[in-house]
Formats: C-alpha cells, sequence, structure tokens
C-alpha cells in the first residue's frame, strides 16, 4: 500500500514538474506595473494568445503615429523555426523554447531591415502572479531597446 501511495505521489509531482504555463487570454498592457521606454515603445495595448497543445497563436493589437495595426505570429513550441510576416512584409524567423522548468518562454526573432541589416528580438514570456510579462531585448544597426511590459487578464 505504501508503494502505491509513493508511486502515486511520484506521478504526480513528476506531472507537475512537466506541465508548462499556458499564456492563453486575452491581456491589457498596465502601464504603471511596466518598465517601457519614453520616447518609443514595443508594447502592444493588448495582446490575445490562444496556446493549444503545441501550437501558440498570439495577436498583438499596437499603434505607431496614430494608427492602429495588429500582428498575428504563429509558433510551435517544440523548438523549431517558424516564419512570420515581419515588418512591411518582410519575412520574421523565430524560435520558440521553454525554460528548463517550463515556466517561461523564450521567443526569439530575426528579421531584415530597410538598411540591409538584421534585428533580433528575444521576448521571454512568464507569469508573474495573475499577470503576464514580457521582457523584450531588440539589437539592431539602429542601436539596442529594452523593456519590461506587465498585463492583466480580461
Amino acid at each position: 500500500m505504501k508503494k502505491l501511495i509513493l508511486l502515486s505521489a511520484a506521478l504526480c509531482f513528476t506531472a507537475a514538474m512537466n506541465s508548462q504555463v499556458n499564456f492563453s487570454g486575452t491581456w491589457k498592457l498596465n502601464s504603471s506595473m511596466s518598465k517601457l521606454n519614453s520616447e518609443w515603445t514595443m508594447a502592444p495595448s493588448e495582446i490575445i494568445i490562444d496556446q493549444k497543445g503545441n501550437d501558440l497563436k498570439v495577436e498583438k493589437h499596437s499603434s505607431w503615429q496614430g494608427e492602429n495595426f495588429t500582428i498575428n505570429d504563429k509558433f510551435t513550441l517544440d523548438g523549431k523555426e517558424c516564419i512570420n510576416t515581419g515588418f512591411q512584409d518582410t519575412q520574421k524567423k523565430s524560435v520558440a523554447a521553454w525554460s528548463e522548468d517550463k515556466l517561461s518562454l523564450t521567443i526569439t526573432s530575426k528579421l531584415v531591415m530597410g538598411d540591409g541589416g538584421e534585428m533580433t528580438i528575444i521576448e521571454v514570456y512568464k507569469m508573474d502572479n495573475k499577470n503576464m510579462s514580457i521582457s523584450a531585448k531588440a539589437s539592431s544597426s539602429y542601436g539596442d531597446m529594452e523593456e519590461t511590459m506587465v498585463y492583466d487578464k480580461q
């Protein structure tokens, strides 16, 4: 009987350790909790995420110079490269990878810039209590940028 209880506990612990965070939902930017750049921000005002199995769909709603736009990306969660549309119809190549503890997801994207150079964007998604945070770093020939965006679930 003791062996059966220990085996059940071990299986539950293993399942809990192998489970990953599910970011699904509609998320609104919480500017007061975020650390955003004062001149220009990468932070979408709203993010809608649909995470099922190996698939992750991320819909970001943003605005630039008074114009609203939406970015739709699809990723696989198995570490394989995914190609989505980048700025001005360029290709954005991305890889999504879970942390070892499955509590954060890093999406690394590369896209060609107008000057022929390359931009690298690294976004780390994680849950912080009931909020989702995204630490984002962008690096290109135009310079480097870093922000932490915090979102409230709707």
